[in-house]
């Protein structure tokens, strides 16, 4: 298997670069962010993952070890084929996936092009376990930590009686009405505060 490629890009198109090594032309597919830091004519170092079926052979490419130990996590899903792995990782960073993955954020695989609500279920069904956030840093602003608190409160709403619909309805509602408990992140926090909305912390029925 071939681990790294280091040498100097000879193309960099949309979608692919050629990497020349050895006096060899290597293809790799690889994501936006991972092109972006390939320059023709300068030496780089490319991690990589090949792809092999029974008619071609392909080598994908990644900025980082840890991309392409996402990147070959996610090809063990039944149904995720190493595009659809790329494509996944051309919306979220390594870390977005762990947080995802590990708070069962079916909506954050979802944003990728040719993943719906099903397969979005499936992907967080067989990751479980398998991707534990490492506390590294990701966008500012990203949707994914940002809500990295609501399975805690569903959990906890559902536990005090109200169904799964009602409590995503509240958490909708309260992330609209007041976005700054939200983005706190603190789970007694936003229980609290979505209790009130609900009824003021009363049981369903109270």
């Amino acid at each position: 298997m071939i681990s790294t490629l280091r040498g100097v890009p000879q193309q960099v198109n949309l979608n692919n670069a050629v990497i020349e090594v050895g006096g060899f032309g290597m293809l790799i597919q690889a994501t936006p962010q991972t092109l972006a830091t390939l320059q023709v004519g300068r030496e780089a170092l490319v991690h990589t993952s090949m792809v092999v079926r029974e008619d071609s052979m392909t080598l994908f490419g990644f900025a980082s070890g840890d991309e392409r130990e996402i990147f070959e996590v996610l090809t063990g899903v039944s149904g995720i084929g190493p595009r659809t792995g790329l494509a996944i990782l051309s919306v979220h960073t390594p870390e977005e996936v762990r947080i995802a993955a590990s708070t069962k954020d079916t909506k954050a695989f979802t944003k990728v092009s040719g993943i719906g609500p099903k397969g979005a279920e499936r992907i967080v069904l067989e990751l479980n376990g398998k991707l534990v956030p490492t506390g590294a840093p990701v966008p500012a602003g990203s949707p994914v930590a940002a809500r990295s608190w609501e399975p805690q409160v569903l959990e906890a709403l559902t536990g005090l009686g109200w169904t799964e619909k009602d409590a995503v309805k509240a958490l909708d509602a309260l992330t609209k009405n007041d976005p700054q408990i939200v983005a706190s992140g603190s789970v007694p926090e936003i229980l609290r505060a979505v209790l009130r909305s609900l009824g003021r912390g009363n049981r369903p029925g109270n």
